[in-house]
């Protein structure tokens, strides 16, 4: 439930008003927006709304009717905005988020990070582990890629982020990363999700190749449950039966989850279009800086040949 409070609250009031809500085996955020502030009370509901009604310095009691309570906009009004090392996610602004797909050397990752942050991006990508189809194509440089991207992240005052695919790579990667990313083969992986969630750092969590928008934000509610406050949902493409593309980019989901949550969303048209000169038409046609994050996948030299690169973007294009 959402507990609204009267604007003139005491100190004293507010307090007896949290230790109610956890008595009664809630857990309980506040939350402060431009008009009003407000406790989110989530768990087992096991008190009659009714009951806080009545508490001096409630102004009123809105239940919440979505499966998912903290990542609904019944929970919280306003757009999450998450502050990433000065990086704001979520925000008006647009944001670029751009990499490799998988780190394979600390030159590569120097250079790319230089002609990213040059071309005006904000953070860095890139695969350390990586969760292959083919149990014989390349799985990543593990702990060695982790220092490679964290070092070229640090020299050119770039947010790193890279892709968790066991709660075992924890310990390794604590200390390197900014920004867990959740693949979309993982979304629903609910026990890893449990274990991120509890490391209080920032989630990006990818949609599901199947799944559908309540889905996602179901994952993202283990997040937000387990301790994590900064989630970012990620739309990189859904499977239909279209062969065109890699994916098929699923933009109406963006105004429907902006109705239905507070969290920042972000678009990956690489993973989705697949084809790299495609990308930037699509990005002249579609961008929409109070819409969006986007996460580019980028790669230095294409015809080397990596085991995605009909997908990345070249740094000079990204710049354009």
């Amino acid at each position: 439930m959402v507990i609204v409070l009267e604007k003139n609250i005491r100190e004293d009031d507010k307090q007896r008003i949290r230790s109610f809500l956890e008595k009664n085996s809630l857990r309980v955020n506040e939350i402060t927006g431009d008009e009003e502030t407000i406790f989110g009370a989530v768990g087992h509901v096991s008190i009659d709304p009714r009951e806080v009604e009545v508490l001096v310095g409630v102004q009123r009691v809105i239940p919440i009717s979505k499966p998912y309570k903290m990542a609904s906009r019944e929970y919280k009004r306003d757009n999450t905005v998450i502050d990433i090392r000065g990086v704001k996610i979520g925000g008006n602004r647009l944001a670029v988020i751009a990499g490799p797909c998988a780190v394979e050397s600390r030159e590569q990752m120097m250079e790319i990070a230089a002609k990213i942050s040059d071309s005006g991006a904000v953070m860095l990508r890139g695969g350390a582990y990586k969760p292959r189809t083919s149990p014989y194509a390349f799985q990543g440089l593990g702990k060695e890629g982790l220092r490679y991207l964290r070092e070229a992240g640090d020299a050119y005052g770039l947010p790193v982020v890279t892709e968790i695919v066991s709660a075992e790579n924890i310990p390794v990667m604590e200390d390197y990363v900014d920004v867990y990313q959740i693949g979309a083969r993982n979304m629903q992986n609910f026990e890893l999700l449990k274990k991120v969630a509890v490391l209080g750092k920032p989630v990006m969590l990818k949609r599901g190749i199947s799944a559908t928008i309540e889905e996602w934000l179901m994952a993202a509610e283990y997040l937000l449950a387990g301790g994590t406050n900064d989630v970012i949902l990620c739309e990189r493409g859904i499977r239909t039966y279209e062969k065109a593309t890699r994916n098929t980019l699923d933009l109406s989901a963006i105004p429907i989850l902006r109705s239905l949550t507070h969290l920042p969303i972000i678009v990956d048209p690489s993973h989705a279009v697949g084809i790299r000169d495609k990308i930037p038409l699509w990005l002249l046609h579609r961008l929409r800086p109070a819409q969006m994050v986007l996460l580019l996948k980028s790669i230095i030299v294409p015809t080397r040949p990596f085991p995605t690169a009909h997908s990345p973007c070249i740094p000079s294009s990204l710049k354009k």
